[in-house]
C-alpha cells in the first residue's frame, strides 16, 4: 500500500472515529446544576429547604408538611394554581436531600448537596437528573439550571436579608 492510500485510509479511520464519539456524546442524559454559598450556617440553611414555614418565604407558596425521606407532600407555588407532588427519598440533616418531584417519569431526582464553608457558611449546589441529550432536553436543562440559580438567589436574599424576591417576580409569565 502506497502512502497516499495509508494516509487516506488513517482519515478515514478517524473520521469513523470522531461519528462514533459524537453518537456516544449525543446518547449522554443531560444534568442541571447550580451553586452557591450563603453566608449562615449549614443548619439554618438545610431547615430552610425542608421546612415549608420557611420556604414559603422565598419558594413555594405552601406545602402539606415537611420534607422527609419517603414522604410525599405536595407543594403549591404563588404563579401555578395547581400543587406538585414531592417525595423525599434521602434526606441527610446538614448534609444532603434529594426528592423526586417529576410526577413519577423515570430517572428524575434533585439532589441538593450542603457542606460547611468558612466560618458560617454553606455551600448549596444542586443537580437535577435527566434530561435527553436532545432539543427539547437541552431546552428543559437550560429551564432547570435557570429555575435551580432563581431558587439560590431567593434562598440567599431570604436567609442573609430576609427579602423574598420571587414575590412578583413572575407574574409577567401569566
Amino acid at each position: 500500500m502506497d502512502s497516499v492510500s495509508t494516509h487516506k485510509n488513517s482519515r478515514y479511520k478517524l473520521s469513523v472515529f470522531i461519528q462514533y464519539l459524537f453518537k456516544i456524546q449525543n446518547m449522554e442524559k443531560l444534568t442541571a446544576k447550580a451553586s452557591i454559598q450563603i453566608q449562615k450556617p449549614i443548619n439554618e440553611v438545610f431547615e430552610a429547604i425542608v421546612d415549608p414555614n420557611k420556604m414559603n418565604h422565598y419558594f413555594i407558596k405552601s406545602s402539606t408538611g415537611r420534607l422527609e425521606t419517603g414522604k410525599t407532600v405536595e407543594w403549591t407555588f404563588p404563579e401555578f394554581p395547581d400543587s406538585f407532588p414531592v417525595t423525599g427519598k434521602t434526606i441527610r440533616p446538614d448534609d444532603y436531600i434529594s426528592f423526586d418531584w417529576s410526577g413519577g417519569l423515570a430517572n428524575q431526582l434533585v439532589e441538593i448537596s450542603l457542606s460547611s464553608f468558612g466560618e458560617g457558611s454553606t455551600v448549596v449546589k444542586i443537580t437535577e437528573h435527566e434530561m435527553n441529550n436532545d432539543e427539547e432536553g437541552i431546552l428543559i436543562m437550560m429551564r432547570q439550571t435557570e429555575g435551580w440559580a432563581n431558587f439560590l438567589a431567593c434562598m440567599k436574599a431570604y436567609l442573609e436579608y430576609n427579602i423574598n424576591l420571587r414575590k412578583g417576580a413572575f407574574d409577567f409569565m401569566f
